[in-house]
């Protein structure tokens, strides 16, 4: 008889063993803008969260930021969605016309730190049929990184501020025995560059004119893709910088090799650990020909998956990463600004590294800043592969520019002028 109870005691606590491991949730969450020190501080965020949160675990899938687009559309496609996902905004138009997002408006509703989250975040994250399909973690903005010393060596003085100014820095810099005068982002995520210079040259900001039709190829259009174009070919810019990405474009900076670099704030975070302050500062965008330029404003954010099973917990976990706390020190670590009020407060934000960005965004109406058309369905793979393999022929100069701009404008148009005929009202 002693043998049975302990023998039936030993299996009801094997059942209150597996009770407890059935009563865990798994959060599957899938980053996308993948690099090795912004996945641990995610990894550090959930583990913190965690502990928080007992019998709530998170299952973390990085794909590498290259392949991403391809990679996260192959999973949704297979069925493997996550409950969590990062969404780059040309993404949303994607995902959210196809159903497959949560309106995220009801539970930011009983949000308590819905009170200061800043009206661009509810409004970047709406594009799509004005729901609330996603939170962003903040915002990319360009500016103009430059080398003073390579500058100064050059016999120049400041940082150009216009693209005549731009272009012949980027000459005088070449000249410089081993040193090319831009870095030229041709690889992954090269559209973005070439878009604002196309707008800059041309002098209207954004993808459109008012009938849908696509401003890509307008002559101004086509003149500042040129310039790009030039540029590469007459070796302002390195000749593997075709197919150069994020992480090469930043080494090609902080490694002294080219003199200038577009980029958003998350490019300061590896060249403020490799280079002296002095030796470099960060500008405005140079002006185009009516005296304004149009730095492209990206985003990207949280996001959660309609089929989700455990949608309560998975939103406990973006209300947790988007918490004014963990998203100030989000936007440090990665390179982004904040989505909260009062965050241009903190001392990190208020140093000289940030001036070139705060002066675009109190410079009134120098500058205007471009957002992509996020509500179009096929804008994640036109930017992030069809376009990309354009400008690359371009380069090459197996393609002209115009011809370029032309298969751009021809897209967009007719992306645009779909979208608008099926929702006119």
């Amino acid at each position: 008889m002693r043998k049975l109870n302990i023998l039936l005691a030993a299996v009801a606590g094997l059942a209150i063993s597996a009770g407890s491991a059935l009563a865990d949730t798994t959060v599957k969450m899938v980053e996308v803008i993948t690099s090795p020190p912004r996945t641990e501080f995610l990894k550090k965020q959930i583990a913190e969260f965690e502990q928080a949160n007992p019998g709530v675990k998170v299952e973390l899938v990085s794909l590498p930021w290259g392949q991403a687009f391809e990679k996260f559309l192959t999973m949704v496609q297979a069925g493997d969605t996550p409950d969590v996902v990062e969404m780059p905004e040309r993404w949303m138009g994607l995902y959210a016309n196809n159903g497959q997002l949560e309106d995220l408006g009801p539970y930011m509703e009983k949000w308590p730190d819905n009170a200061t989250l800043g009206d661009r975040a509810r409004q970047f994250g709406s594009t799509v049929d004005n729901k609330q399909y996603m939170i962003p973690y903040g915002y990319f903005i360009r500016a103009m990184f430059w080398n003073k010393k390579l500058f100064k060596e050059a016999g120049l003085d400041h940082a150009p501020a216009t693209l005549d100014e731009f272009v012949e820095s980027a000459k005088k810099i070449s000249a410089l025995p081993g040193k090319y005068g831009y870095c030229l982002r041709g690889g992954p995520g090269a559209f973005n560059g070439a878009q604002m210079f196309m707008n800059t040259a041309d002098g209207k900001g954004g993808y459109f004119n008012e009938d849908g039709t696509s401003i890509f190829n307008d002559p101004g259009s086509i003149k500042g893709l040129q310039m790009l174009a030039d540029i590469y070919q007459k070796g302002y810019a390195p000749k593997d910088s075709v197919s150069w990405g994020f992480n090469e474009i930043v080494t090609g900076f902080y490694s002294g090799t080219c003199a200038m670099l577009d980029q958003d704030p998350d490019a300061l975070l590896g060249i403020a650990e490799k280079m002296n302050p002095d030796d470099f500062a960060v500008a405005p965008m140079p002006a185009g020909p009516n005296g304004k330029a149009y730095p492209t404003l990206g985003y990207a954010g949280w996001a959660m998956f309609a089929n989700s099973k455990v949608k309560d917990d998975a939103w406990k976990l973006m209300a947790t990463l988007l918490s004014p706390k963990d998203n100030l020190d989000w936007a440090k670590e990665v390179g982004v600004i904040p989505i909260h009020k009062g965050a241009e407060e903190d001392p990190h934000f208020k140093t000289e590294q940030f001036k070139g960005w705060f002066e675009e965004l109190n410079g009134g109406d120098k500058y205007v800043f471009v957002t992509p058309p996020t509500h179009l369905e096929n804008l994640g793979n036109f930017y992030d592969s069809v376009s990309v393999k354009d400008l690359q022929e371009m380069l090459l100069g197996k393609r002209t520019a115009k011809d370029v701009a032309d298969e751009w404008a021809a897209f967009l148009t007719k992306e645009q002028q779909d979208w608008m005929a099926k929702n006119k009202k």
